[in-house]
């Protein structure tokens, strides 16, 4: 088993650079397929371009060209004088056919994809060390919301273990705003590479949407001699954290064949991995609960999954994403207590109390640059909730606040909340009981 790092290892972990086409683990007839690609696509370039598309070092593919040049594919069109990196490269007549024919497997044409071996261990290294998480992190995390100690010792543990984690409470309550507060816990970036590749198959992982990437600084790099601090197949990004709802189906949850390009896209899993991963709305999928459940036992036991190729080959992949279950309903509205047992931990997010409320809406008000007269929060909470005999909910400052905003603007009134514009605020933002409809 990969050992797991501490916090210390985890920073100073990279994928190392590559000193030889052995290093990659793909064979030097596959780099030739992505050199006459990235020439076929792009026209022409030049040797240092070609290594910096292909993620290499030029060392790595010099003799890669130098045997094209012998075979007639490719052809050195200028030179700066300063050997292949600087010379400009172009396919022949036979490169361009050659070319067609690989374009019939696939027409990847990206960063050299790093074989599922050498990805699978770098994910369990950068697995998050035990004990990793401390209270005063949590709380930096979360001081941008009104959360009550009692939740935050709830959430602590679960999260600190990276277990399988179950929210469950009334809709409003800010669920999907607590899971999306775990990006701010502080945790070293990590690497994920471009592609993976698989019995010749290619997945390709990178989506701009999930994976923030952090820029080298330029100081630590060399255009000319294309040098990186690591391995350029990889790239540095934040931990993803991606989120799907109700459009979730189990068909997402498997590889996705392009039969344009004949590439797989990696499921939403394989792109959280050393990230989080939140099902918002779990119940509310066209797969009922107990299916979209069944489909993570073995991930969440093993922490390896199973993915199929349209061939109906399968590969095993590292399961390394904090999955998180969000919903509006009932546990026993999911399943029962064995069907529940499987999620690690549970925690319902129970409504505020006043005064929650009462400092949610103050903080909202203020951090739209609004005054808000002593006493008004409380009234309004007596008001309208006390009196009214309406639930408290977190979403509800932040909701009626926005109505008086936009009842400010239209009004060209000064920004400061009162009475009377919370009352008009509060009717826009509810609709009326049956009785009073009647």
């Amino acid at each position: 088993m990969t050992p797991v790092m501490d916090a210390t290892e985890v920073l100073s972990l990279v994928p190392p650079v590559p000193e030889s086409i052995e290093d990659l683990g793909i064979s030097s007839s596959a780099i030739e397929q992505l050199v006459l690609k990235h020439l076929y696509f792009h026209g022409e370039l030049l040797g240092r371009e070609m290594a910096h598309n292909l993620g290499l070092q030029f060392s790595l593919i010099d003799p890669v060209l130098e045997n094209l040049k012998r075979q007639h594919h490719v052809g050195l069109k200028k030179s700066m004088g300063m050997g292949n990196a600087s010379g400009v490269f172009a396919l022949t007549e036979s490169g361009r056919n050659l070319t067609r024919e690989g374009l019939e497997n696939n027409q990847y044409a990206g960063p050299v994809p790093v074989p599922l071996e050498q990805y699978s261990e770098f994910v369990r290294k950068q697995r998050l060390a035990e004990n990793w998480l401390t209270e005063e992190a949590l709380d930096r995390a979360f001081k941008h919301l009104v959360v009550a100690d009692d939740i935050l010792e709830q959430l602590g543990p679960a999260v600190n273990s990276n277990k399988s984690f179950l929210i469950y409470g009334q809709p409003g309550n800010g669920k999907t705003a607590l899971a999306e507060s775990f990006l701010n816990l502080e945790s070293a970036p990590i690497y994920m590479p471009y592609a993976i590749e698989c019995q010749g198959n290619i997945v390709q992982l990178y989506d701009p949407i999930y994976h923030k990437k952090i820029e080298p600084a330029e100081a630590s790099k060399s255009a000319v001699a294309n040098v990186t601090e690591f391995d350029g197949r990889w790239f540095k990004c934040r931990r993803p954290f991606i989120i799907t709802g109700g459009e979730l189906t189990l068909d997402m949850l498997d590889l996705s064949y392009n039969k344009v390009s004949k590439v797989y896209d990696a499921p939403f899993q394989l792109k959280a991995n050393n990230g989080i991963y939140l099902i918002d709305d779990f119940g509310r999928q066209r797969a009922t609960p107990a299916e979209v459940l069944n489909r993570w036992i073995v991930p969440m036991e093993r922490r390896v999954d199973y993915l199929t190729f349209q061939t109906g080959g399968k590969m095993t992949v590292p399961f390394e994403a904090f999955l998180v279950f969000s919903t509006n309903l009932r546990p026993d509205q999911l399943g029962d207590e064995a069907f529940l047992r499987r999620i690690q931990y549970k925690m319902f997010l129970r409504s505020p109390d006043a005064q929650e409320f009462i400092h949610i809406f103050r903080r909202f008000a203020e951090s739209r640059g609004l005054e808000c007269p002593a006493g008004l929060a409380e009234g309004f909470v007596q008001k309208h909730y006390v009196d009214g005999s309406k639930r408290l909910r977190r979403c509800h400052p932040r909701d009626v606040i926005s109505h008086a905003i936009d009842v400010i603007h239209f009004k060209r009134l000064p920004l400061t909340l009162t009475e009377k514009l919370l009352d008009r605020a509060f009717r826009s933002c509810f609709v009326e009981s049956a009785e009073m409809i009647d």
